[in-house]
């Protein structure tokens, strides 16, 4: 085996963050309102923990939502992920009541 040379270490990954907006009750999907790489991505960050907004790390979403244009409804691929975050996001606000299979359902 070899040491790995100076030149052949990986590149820090640059921080990447996507802002979503989703009204409970309204028609249509969750919409991207913002999208960043690096030092937007941060403030992106900054924003939503300054407002208390839950903020999720994972890499596929971001991935595939990173890549939507603004103001653009989220696509089929990634329904399931967003609506388990938002699921758990509405619960941890109380906007939801709880899964009727959950323990904090139960009288």
């Amino acid at each position: 085996m070899s040491d790995p040379s100076p030149n052949a270490r990986a590149k820090p990954q640059r921080p990447v963050a996507v802002a979503l907006s989703y009204e409970l009750g309204q028609p249509g999907l969750p919409k991207v309102v913002a999208t960043g790489r690096g030092a937007v991505a941060e403030q992106i960050l900054e924003v939503a923990f300054a407002n208390g907004v839950k903020v999720r790390e994972d890499a596929d979403l971001v991935e595939i939502l990173s890549a939507l244009d603004l103001d653009s409804e989220i696509p089929v691929e990634a329904i399931v992920a967003v609506a388990e975050i938002l699921s758990h996001v509405y619960r941890a606000n109380g906007k939801l009541p709880p899964k009727a299979d959950t323990p904090e359902a139960t009288p």
